[in-house]
């Protein structure tokens, strides 16, 4: 099969849904002719025409504002925000409006809008805009959280977000772009709320999410030099969040490490940490929970330092190593 990157599923699960449903646009800042700010839209305005591939001003508010209004009114509007940490400035369009309006009228509204939107450190972007905000949309109810890890999740989930009647909070690693997988031509979907396991093994669970899964995939590889076999599950969604799959491996293996780039206090993997100390995994569980995440600081822009504010690899090995070596929980 064809292999193509990260940036290239994203732009061909657009296209293609736009050719098949005349409903679908997107919009927001330099994605004409520009191609966005890292190039994922390039070439679609001379596909699609000024009228579906819409130049916005520079107003995160107005963006998301003017996709949830013609999301009422029956389209199916895709708006990029150039980094995800402006979604600080859209907030109430998304939090107070789009999540809730369909809630709140009894279902007779609905909001079928996708927000894509770079997010992530590792580009030397520095702290407004390298930050890893995805557990603030997960908290709340009424938006669905998508997180792909790779090219060929990022098409099919792109593609059932654009179909889904809800709105979609859809976080793209900016480190993942160049990435290549093999992708299928044509329109597939991924189920949204269906983890997978990029991994198997019965030693330890390792639940990673975005730039962390190919990172800890990585770890696996110099630990089973050791003889660890290590199991890594990526939820592909945070919201809805496929638990039965997670509780399963964690079950079979006693032992879990959750791993993330947002920073670790009051991060995503707490939410897994509770999610299995309430589950019947917790029964099987033979180490303490071990959580990584991101420093408690905004990134910095030096190279050396922004690597040491997230997770790395090495971490990953530490951490499986420590719930190895701590046993009767």
């Amino acid at each position: 099969m064809r292999e193509i990157t990260y940036a290239e599923a994203v732009r061909e699960a657009m296209s293609e849904k736009m050719r098949e449903d005349q409903d679908v646009f997107i919009l927001g800042e330099d994605i004409g002719v520009y191609g966005g700010a890292f190039g994922v839209t390039r070439g679609m305005i001379e596909e699609f025409g000024p009228e579906r591939v819409r130049n916005t001003p520079i107003s995160e508010s107005g963006i998301a504002g003017a996709a949830v209004g013609s999301a009422l009114t029956g389209m199916r509007p895709i708006l990029e925000l150039q980094f995800s940490d402006f979604i600080t400035i859209a907030t109430d369009q998304i939090i107070n409006q789009a999540a809730k309006i369909r809630y709140m009228y009894g279902g007779k509204g609905k909001v079928p809008m996708v927000l894509r939107t770079p997010a992530g450190s590792g580009t030397g972007a520095a702290a407004q805009h390298s930050q890893s905000l995805e557990v603030w949309m997960a908290h709340i109810p009424g938006l669905k959280v998508i997180q792909p890890s790779n090219a060929y999740d990022a098409k099919g989930l792109l593609i059932s977000a654009i179909e889904d009647d809800n709105p979609v909070i859809f976080y793209e690693h900016k480190l993942l772009y160049g990435m290549k997988a093999e992708v299928p031509e044509g329109l597939y979907r991924v189920p949204i709320g269906q983890a997978d396991i990029k991994r198997e093994g019965k030693d330890v669970t390792v639940v990673a999410t975005a730039i962390m899964v190919p990172k800890a995939l990585q770890a696996a590889e110099t630990l089973a030099k050791e003889g660890i076999q290590v199991e890594v599950i990526d939820p592909r969604t945070l919201v809805p969040l496929d638990e039965q799959t997670i509780i399963s491996s964690v079950s079979k293996t006693g032992r879990l490490v959750v791993v993330h780039e947002s920073v670790k206090r009051a991060g995503y993997g707490a939410e897994i940490a509770s999610m299995i100390a309430e589950s019947e995994a917790f029964d099987y569980l033979d180490a303490p929970i071990q959580r990584l995440g991101g420093k408690a600081v905004p990134i910095p822009y030096n190279p050396e330092l922004e690597k040491h504010a997230v997770p790395q690899v090495e971490d990953i090995i530490q951490a499986v190593h420590a719930t190895l070596n701590r046993e009767g929980a």
